[in-house]
């Protein structure tokens, strides 16, 4: 990976052509039981000591020919989101907040409409957040190369020289180089993902190329297309972003307005389609990380071909994916598996299996069982809590919370609550009485009664709740104030 510079000192809005748009809505399925739908791949730390999310957004910050991110996301995930952010010191131009999936089409239409009331020349570059670009040079020289093209209207993509027949991407066929651009060519056709001997006439054929999903448009000819191709998807993401409420610094799109749009990827919506593709051919060490394989591919491997990250013991083991996020995990005499151990799930998997992950994840989702949708420990804009031990009508937790912030004002119709302090300095509001709290310390909040908790210090706060009653679900809490906006 390319060394970055101190990101620091990248706190300016900027007034830029290219105007970097991140989609940040993907749930990383493949990559279970480390990616879930309420912290999905994007957001974790795979192949650098930043999340993709974080990479991927630097790449607009080693070029002053770029404006700050527009970040389309998951409404679940702001806070996560926002905190990434401010881990390295970027101020978005906005966070816009999707309140259901929708896929990329009206995604891309809501951030091209908030860009046109803000220049009405903007030039967009579309990135997924979960794909790793080792070579930013190449990257940032095929997004040169293509700016002409997208100036002038065209709906640029980026081609990824291929490597190997690979049956999980699309392809892009490429046709002849567009009059006046250096190294833009026609697009042909896009191709759904093949069989094996497709694939290799594909690549044998020299004129195709992996399709990246990412893009470099002009935001006024992506909408231009989407009027004439796709008017319902159109309609619907201009009623949202019209809809739209301010809310803790982000734009919470209009649920029933974007809900009316068609749920289509942007290559089904409009690049299979319209007349105006162009593709830049560019080899930028790229890798989607859709699965177990493909991040043991771009990882750093030892001489017998294992990447082993957390605590692992292995003996006689080769070319495997070894990970545990905590407990033990040792590997005895295999050779070609993954193993990834967090502290609620294991998985165990062989070299052909991308697939099937997938497969469980949505079993498991059948069963309504909570491993698919978030880990045991769980993060909230106020810090985290990671649920410790749980039985019938019992449920215990360990809860970190930032210094100076502060839980909703709530209460709960069906369980108490013990607060045990085992560090820092809580205030704790139970009824009518407020209270402070230091270590050793404990309080009783009965069952119907309103109470909160805050962390008034400027140390992390950590207590011990232990819950009990009939019912235990996250439903259970009424919210009556809160500073984040959830009440």
């Amino acid at each position: 990976m390319d060394t970055l510079p101190d990101l620091g000192r990248f706190h300016h809005q900027g007034s830029a052509q290219i105007h970097p748009v991140i989609l940040s809505g993907g749930s990383g399925t493949r990559l279970w039981p480390l990616s879930r739908a309420a912290y999905p791949k994007q957001l974790l730390k795979l192949v650098s000591d930043r999340t993709l999310l974080q990479d991927t957004v630097t790449r607009g910050l080693l070029d002053v020919g770029f404006a700050s991110p527009l970040v389309v996301c998951n409404a679940e995930h702001r806070f996560l989101v926002g905190e990434q952010l401010e881990e390295i010191g970027v101020k978005p131009q906005a966070l816009l907040l999707e309140p259901l999936a929708r896929n990329t089409g009206p995604a891309i239409a809501t951030a091209a409409l908030w860009l046109l009331r803000h220049d009405p020349d903007a030039l967009m570059l579309v990135q997924p957040s979960d794909h790793v670009i080792a070579s930013l040079p190449e990257f940032h020289r095929a997004v040169m190369q293509g700016m002409a093209a997208a100036s002038a209207g065209r709906l640029v993509t980026f081609g990824i020289k291929p490597s190997r027949p690979d049956t999980g991407y699309g392809y892009i066929q490429a046709g002849p180089a567009l009059e006046g651009t250096d190294g833009v060519l026609d697009v042909e056709r896009f191709v759904e993902k093949p069989d094996h001997d497709t694939a290799r006439r594909f690549v044998d054929s020299g004129t195709f190329y992996w399709n990246s999903g990412i893009f470099l448009l002009g935001a006024r000819a992506y909408l231009d297309e989407l009027a004439s191709i796709n008017p319902a998807m159109l309609e619907a993401s201009r009623d949202a972003l019209d809809a739209a409420r301010s809310e803790e610094g982000c734009l919470l799109l209009d649920r029933d307005a974007f809900g009316r749009a068609p749920s289509l990827s942007i290559d089904h919506a409009v690049m299979e389609h319209t007349e105006n593709a162009a593709v830049v051919p560019v080899d930028m060490a790229w890798n989607d990380v859709g699965s177990w394989p493909s991040l043991h591919g771009v990882a750093a491997a030892d001489t017998d071909g294992n990447v082993i990250q957390g605590d692992v013991i292995q003996d006689g083991v080769s070319n495997s994916y070894l990970r545990s996020e905590g407990r033990l995990l040792a590997a005895v005499g295999v050779d070609g598996i993954t193993v990834v151990a967090t502290d609620d799930a294991v998985l165990v998997a062989g070299p052909d299996s991308a697939g099937a992950v997938s497969r469980i994840v949505e079993r498991l989702r059948r069963e309504n069982r909570s491993e698919p949708l978030r880990h045991s420990t769980c993060h909230r804009p106020w810090g985290k809590y990671r649920t410790v031990d749980a039985g019938d009508r019992f449920q215990v937790k360990h809860i970190t919370v930032k210094p100076g912030a502060k839980l909703s004002l709530q209460k709960h119709y069906h369980r108490a609550e013990h607060w045990v302090v085992v560090r820092g300095t809580a205030i704790v509001q139970c009824g009518e009485d407020r209270q402070l709290l230091h270590e050793n310390q404990s309080v009783y909040i009965p069952v119907g009664t309103e109470h909160r908790l805050e962390n008034p210090g400027k140390l992390t706060l950590e207590l011990i709740e232990v819950q009990s009653g009939d019912y235990l679900g996250e439903d259970d809490i009424v919210r009556l104030s809160d500073s984040y906006g959830r009440a």
